[in-house]
């Protein structure tokens, strides 16, 4: 069964991208772990544009990423880390990927 992968892109406000890591890692991901699953990657940037951090996640399905998401949005625990980080984030950008057959993550 094949898996297709979440690209989650924010932009932080400046100086607060430190600070922004940080909480995820304490509050926020351990409740996406909780409910999302399956964890790829975590990155922020060095060179080019500033202040990013990209978030990657595998899914089985759209669907299966919709049941997920909506489980977690309505954790009070997810409210509580998304009052935490208000004000934080400047832009998000979401992708879907699909690996190609030869994609090292299928």
């Amino acid at each position: 069964m094949g898996v297709i992968y979440e690209e989650r892109d924010y932009r932080i406000k400046a100086g607060r991208l430190g600070e922004f890591v940080r909480l995820y890692g304490e509050f926020g991901l351990p409740l996406q772990k909780k409910h999302l699953g399956r964890f790829i990657a975590y990155f922020t940037t060095e060179i080019g544009e500033l202040n990013h951090v990209v978030a990657l996640w595998g899914y089985e399905t759209l669907g299966d990423r919709a049941t997920r998401r909506t489980a977690m949005l309505a954790d009070p625990e997810w409210q509580g880390y998304l009052d935490r980080i208000q004000g934080m984030i400047d832009i998000q950008t979401t992708r879907m990927l699909n690996p190609v057959p030869y994609s090292p993550l299928q």
